[in-house]
């Protein structure tokens, strides 16, 4: 069986935001880049994006926020990848709508 399968859908407020998270092209883009290369730590983020630093960091807050993206400090950085029960749920949650 699959995570989006056996991954409940989140209630509505969960689902709008993570729907909220997503709505900006920015966070897409961070959590597609996440999601190919499996894992990352946040620098690597900010030169893959393009945007400031700061940019980055208050994007990958909403989205490590909404469930979407987990991070795992590393020293003085913190290693991001994408939350993989969180990205099904919100599929699901979609997907049910």
């Amino acid at each position: 069986m699959s995570a989006t399968t056996s991954t409940p859908a989140p209630d509505d407020d969960t689902l709008a935001l993570m729907a909220k998270a997503l709505a900006h092209p920015a966070r897409v883009r961070i959590l597609r880049m996440l999601d190919a290369q499996q894992a990352c730590v946040t620098g690597e983020v900010v030169t893959e994006v393009g945007l400031a630093q700061s940019t980055v960091s208050e994007h990958l807050r909403i989205l490590r926020e909404a469930g979407l993206v987990q991070g795992e400090i590393e020293g003085p950085r913190t290693r991001y990848c994408v939350n993989r029960e969180g990205l099904a749920a919100f599929k699901r949650g979609v997907a049910e709508l």
